[in-house]
């Protein structure tokens, strides 16, 4: 289980990016970039990001130097902090880092203008940079509030944590470099305004640091005057860094002071921390190829003290809220803690998986030093582990969760936690709210997830990605609800791009400062579409594309064939804007890089933006640039997309509408990154680059309050309403918002607020989602789905109590719409009604039928339906011992039980009350293990005939095999060597039988359910094609359609239900047959019954051959029955020589010669009808083929030209060929018991 890394937590603004650049050709340029402060310990390794050229305009081409920037601003906030680059070899691209959407998108502050020279522009260059093929575009996967998360390639359910701390957007890909540049072109184009006030700018030059080519730039972002900047020579054949430089300025990044003196000038400095609550304290940390020791500074790094360390740290994580509280994971899988800001050190735990270790969240952690992590056993399995950091010995620590988890699956995020089970066959997922106990997710019945992630946390409900059974590139959207429960569809087949190092993006984004705004790129139809959403999903609609061009010509371009696209993604640098940008400080504001037409394009792009959060779109530029908020949202700056060098800027005030080019260095730069304080007073930024590749590091200090004319006034403001296309009513109220005027060169100040007003809606019916189990019809009504029961109540309802009874809606979370409709589709409350016991489980809590022993067995009663406090619940273990329970909540952890000689046990669960009771059996050994099996038996068969019952074992053990069948209420079983047994049953009625199979460790068991009957009629039934789409060839969808087919079935004639049964054949192409039994009371003779069943036998046949028998499986999917037609095939070849006399004489011998075969073989009549019957039980039962009726039924049929296990064979055969099942894929229960 995977999530998406989608922020780095933290108070402020703080993480780092490196870009490498490492020269093999003239024409080549290579980088890497991690996240230095993320939320995941271990970083990506990112290889082969191609920046493009860089050439120095006045020097002959030379080779290029490596170069690595990281760009950090002090003060981060951050559950899991980055890993040093030395230290990332062999990590998986599962562990992405993560970046804060407000450094990401906006920069690091929004207060970033500049220019000497300035011009007024609307428009762009005409001439375009080479483009750009999809392969080379970035993904974007977007954590909610606003930012997004990332995938995991390896198809693995993991979770991967993305805290909540700041709302930030994560590194999505990569983008080639343009091959050719164009840096001497002018920019843009416009005129000359003289008159406008100049911005002021200073260049700083890192003197002697040339041949360094790693560079962490940190700046505090509270007002402090202090830059910090790590620089690095990173060698490359032996992984470590060999020299390292650290500067410091006091003067926002007008001079810099070498620090080396004052570390030790022989110490080669790795990595450097940051503590986010008190941002003068720092912490460096050395190379261990050197030595193992930590440098602290308390005074933002004037002066530093040295410790040595016992271990290597790969990674930090500080606390939340206390400044000196610290947890370090080694490179030997080791956790330790710290409360005194790395002094010293104490050991928490081994064994620790990495990424997998969380501080408390405030609020709900009752100890405020309390560890959540992942940690490993000795014999290789994994447990959520908990304990205080100072007080962690193996008496104090706590299990959360009863019993083992998937490997890198724990994820600690806002009042979540998540973990998933190990299984063998499908995915199951827990998640605790609040630290309430764990429940299972429930996502809809058929959504078999191959892949899960969550998104998001942060807005009281859980956002998932999941990739279904049938999906390979795209993943639906789910949204939960506030416990993080029950998740409905929001989106499917959201498009996704396999991104750097393997990692799957997600192409979904929340817009900053709008709650419930979503942007989506969904594949539909083979093409690629963006969507937006104003109300978390709830209704799609298309963007509306702009009416004219730069130019002023007019864009025809009609929804819904032609509309807006835009890509997504952002760049692998945080202190670049990406492909879009937001800010929750300018709500309504949305720049990015798309294309009009038909479908979403990485050829002929430019640059949109929208002022009315998606409603209308504007095009600002004809090629792609970077675009950041300045002065709170009030103001844009943008500079081309850094593949070329540059010496201009353009800035907005009127949201994209007029722009002013400024030029801030007199040489063009090659810019590496932009710096914006967060939060200061003072208007500075700083571009961070090289004139040339031979060149030092540059810092150009920015100061653009000369642009600002004035502070702003109430006459500088104008309203602005948000609407969905003139719809007022957004999440359910109406926002009204301040935007300064266009035009107006004032500057917003800190006291600025962008909302003036917020008024409850009347609730409509699109404030409210369908509720889990419920589909939206076409007619706009959610309705249950046909695997759904709406009947259904809780088991933890009690009588006497009441229960929240679904309307099949409920509001859409953080909706703040009243009245109206909401009465209507709230959930009334009902009381609990007195209902007996129904769907008993029995199974051991490691889900095994095995035990060693003299080990303590572990068995869990599971039921579906009944009154939980008024059933008592019986549980024989079969070695003449048995325990009694009042009700089943004393059973929650488990039943335990010792047993004291080996053996096969029969252990029966009985549950009981006043309304009824349910009972259920497992067998278990005290031996060996056991692989697949599948029990082959017919559903129905005649009375006193014998029947033959076989067991099929994936892979075949030829004679290593013991089977035990239980035929019947038997007690003891009968063993065979033999994988089939014949059995007569003399009586009528329902009868089990069971099997078990027993191979060196190795035990499986497989249980039928079959019908004894005197006579009966059946008809084989085919479906429309659109039937096998929807098929994931899996028992329980089998079942659910067969209710359905039944259900469709009765429409079309008066036969009591009880006695027609359909069942579902495995595989596709998906057919079934229809049982029509004879009535209990046979008093009137078997004739007369015949006839009956031939009447009703013959109206179902008409209706079927008339089309009148079909059902909805889904919105939109009609599916018609058909009647099968048994026909033999010509066993003739077409060519002409061959009369047609000879075939059919050919034919003839060959018919009767295969007959005499099969009356031979089996000795028995064959009959007519195939023989079948269904079983209202858990698991559905498989068939084969008939037994005969008697000698009165001179008829034969096609099921009994093979025997049951050949017909296994051959089927297992054919699906593997057609690729509809394999029996060794883990995401199949091939077999589990029920299914092939």
């Amino acid at each position: 289980m995977e999530t998406w890394a989608g922020f780095c937590p933290g108070l402020h603004l703080s993480l780092g990016i490196w870009v490498m650049i490492a020269a093999h050709t003239l024409q080549n340029v290579k980088a890497e970039i991690t996240c230095a402060s993320c939320p995941s310990p271990v970083q990506l390794h990112l290889e082969e990001l191609q920046l493009g050229m860089r050439t120095d305009p006045t020097e002959e081409p030379s080779p290029l130097k490596n170069i690595r920037v990281e760009f950090r601003e002090l003060g981060f906030a951050n559950q899991n902090i980055g890993v040093d680059d030395h230290h990332e070899k062999g990590v998986s691209a599962e562990d992405a880092p993560q970046f804060p959407q407000d450094v990401s998108l906006d920069g690091v502050t929004r207060k970033n203008y500049a220019g000497s020279s300035e011009k007024s522009h609307r428009g762009s260059e005409k001439e375009r940079e080479p483009e750009l093929g999809e392969d080379a575009a970035l993904r974007r996967a977007r954590r909610s509030g606003p930012e997004f998360a990332e995938f995991s390639e390896s198809g693995r359910s993991g979770f991967n944590a993305a805290t909540s701390e700041d709302r930030g957007s994560l590194l999505e890909g990569h983008k080639q470099g343009r091959s050719e540049y164009r840096w001497n072109r002018d920019e843009g184009r416009g005129n000359n305004r003289q008159d406008e006030p100049k911005i002021t700018s200073s260049t700083f030059s890192l003197t002697g640091d040339s041949a360094h080519n790693h560079a962490v730039v940190y700046w505090s972002g509270q007002n402090s005057s202090v830059i910090l900047i790590l620089t690095k020579l990173y060698d490359f054949h032996i992984g470590s860094v060999t020299e390292s430089t650290l500067w410091r300025s006091t003067d926002y990044g007008s001079t810099y002071e070498r620090m080396n003196d004052k570390v030790g000038s022989k110490t080669v400095l790795s990595y450097l921390y940051v503590c986010p609550t008190n941002k003068r304290k720092i912490m460096v940390l050395t190379d261990p190829e050197f030595e193992s020791s930590v440098l602290i500074s308390s005074d933002e790094g004037a002066s530093y003290q040295k410790y040595r360390l016992t271990f290597y740290v790969l990674s930090l994580l500080f606390h939340p809220t206390e400044e000196d509280w610290a947890l370090a994971y080694s490179h030997d899988q080791k956790l330790y803690s710290s409360m005194d800001f790395g002094r010293k050190w104490q050991l928490i735990h081994e064994r620790v998986t990495p990424n997998r270790f969380y501080w408390c969240v405030s609020g709900l952690d009752k100890e405020p030093d309390l560890v959540h992590m992942e940690a490993h056993t000795p014999d290789g399995s994994v447990q959520y582990v908990t304990c205080r950091a100072q007080m962690c010995t193996e008496g104090n620590r706590n299990y959360p969760f009863p019993g083992y988890i998937d490997i890198s699956s724990l994820v600690v995020q806002d009042d979540y936690i998540f973990i998933q089970v190990p299984t063998s066959g499908r995915a199951t997922y827990y998640v605790s709210y609040k630290r309430e106990p764990f429940i299972q997710i429930k996502l809809p019945k058929y959504s078999l997830p191959k892949d899960l992630h969550i998104v998001s946390t942060d807005e009281k409900q859980v956002f998932a990605a999941v990739q279904e059974w049938n999906q390979n590139d795209t993943y639906n959207l789910y949204l939960s609800d506030t416990r993080g429960i029950y998740f409905t569809l929001a989106m499917e087949n959201v498009k996704t791009t396999r991104g750097i190092g393997g990692n799957q993006m997600l192409d979904l984004y929340e817009v900053a400062g709008i709650k419930g705004m979503l942007i989506a790129n969904k594949r539909q139809d083979s093409q690629v579409k963006t969507f937006i959403t104003y109300n978390k999903g709830r209704d799609w609609r298309l963007l509306q594309a702009p009416a004219t061009d730069l130019d002023g010509n007019d864009i025809h371009c009609i929804l819904p064939f032609c509309s807006l696209h835009l890509q997504l993604q952002m760049s692998e640098n945080p202190y670049l804007s990406g492909t879009i940008s937001t800010k929750s400080s300018a709500p309504g504001v949305i720049v990015a890089t798309g294309n009009i037409g038909a479908e979403l394009s990485y050829n002929n792009v430019g640059m949109f933006i929208s002022s009315d959060a998606g409603n209308n779109w504007r095009q600002i530029f004809e090629e792609e640039h970077n675009v950041w908020f300045l002065d709170k949202g009030g103001a844009l700056v943008a500079v081309k997309q850094p593949s070329v060098p540059t010496q201009h800027l353009w800035v907005s005030f009127d949201d994209g509408g007029q722009w002013t080019q400024h030029s801030f260095s007199p040489v063009p730069l090659f810019v590496d990154g932009v710096l914006v304080e967060a939060g200061a007073e003072n208007q500075i930024m700083t571009f961070f680059g090289h004139f040339s590749h031979r060149s030092e590091w540059q810092l150009i200090k920015i100061d653009y309050k000369s642009i600002f004319s004035r502070k702003c006034t109430e006459e500088d403001y104008q309203t602005w309403h948000l609407h969905n296309q003139g719809e007022p009513c957004v999440m359910g109220q109406k926002q009204m918002y301040l935007k300064r005027r266009p035009g107006n060169y004032c500057m917003l100040g800190m006291d600025y607020s962008r909302i003036l007003s917020a008024e409850s809606c009347i609730c409509r019916a699109h404030d409210f989602e369908c509720d889990y189990g419920y589909e939206r019809r076409t007619d706009g009504n959610c309705r249950p789905a046909f695997w759904f029961n709406p009947s259904t109540v809780s088991r933890s309802c009690s009588q006497g109590q009441n229960y929240l009874n679904s309307t099949g809606y409920r509001k859409v979370v953080l909706n703040n719409c009243t009245k109206g409709v909401k009465d209507m589709y709230t959930a009334r409350k009902q009381q609990c009604p007195n209902r007996p016991p129904k769907g008993l489980l029995l199974t051991t809590k490691d889900g095994k039928l095995t035990a060693n022993l003299g080990s303590n067995v572990t068995f869990l009663v599971h039921l579906d339906e009944g009154d939980s406090l008024r059933t008592n619940i019986q549980l024989d273990f079969g070695d003449g011992t048995a325990v009694s329970y009042s009700n089943l909540s004393w059973t929650e952890e488990g039943i335990k039980h010792v047993y004291k000689s080996a053996g096969i046990f029969r252990v029966t669960a009985l549950a009981e009350n006043n309304m009824g009771y349910d009972t259920t059996t497992l067998f278990l050994h005290v031996t060996c293990p056991v692989e697949h099996v599948q029990l082959l038996a017919p559903f129905v068969v005649i009375r006193n005939k014998e029947v033959n019952i076989t067991a099929v074992v994936l892979p075949s053990h030829s004679r290593t095999v013991t089977y035990f069948w239980w035929l019947g209420n038997n007690t003891e079983p009968v063993i065979s060597l033999d994988g089939s047994i014949s059995h007569t049953f003399p009586n009528e009625g329902m009868h089990t039988i069971t099997v078990q199979v027993a191979a060196a460790n190795s035990i499986l068991q497989d249980t039928k359910t079959i019908a004894v009957k005197e006579f009966f009629k059946s008809l084989l039934l085919s479906f429309s094609p659109n039937l096998d789409e929807f098929n994931p060839d899996i028992p329980e969808w089998r079942q659910d359609v067969g209710r359905v087919i039944k259900k469709a079935l009765l429409q079309v004639s008066d036969f009591p239900e009880e006695q027609l049964l359909v069942a579902v054949f495995p595989g596709v192409p998906t057919a079934a047959e229809l049982f029509l039994l004879p009535h209990k009371n046979q008093s009137e003779g078997k004739k007369k019954s015949e006839e009956e069943l031939e009447q009703v036998s013959d109206i179902i046949v008409s209706a079927l051959n008339q089309n009148l028998v079909e059902f909805e499986l889904k919105p939109g999917v009609r599916v018609i029955v058909y009647n099968t037609q048994l026909t033999l095939a010509p066993l003739v070849d077409s060519n002409p020589r061959h009369s047609s006399s000879a075939m059919l004489m050919l034919l003839s011998v060959v018919f009767l010669g295969l007959a005499v075969f099969l009356i031979y073989k089996f000795k028995r009549k064959i009959p007519w009808i195939n023989i079948y019957a269904e079983v209202n039980q858990e698991k559905e039962q498989e068939m084969i083929g008939s037994v005969g009726q008697g000698d009165s039924t001179p008829k034969i049929t096609l099921s009994e030209f093979s025997t049951s296990k050949e017909l296994m064979e051959k089927e297992l055969d054919a699906r593997v060929k057609r690729g509809v099942g394999n029996a060794y894929e883990s995401t199949r229960e091939i077999p589990n018991c029920t299914s092939v």
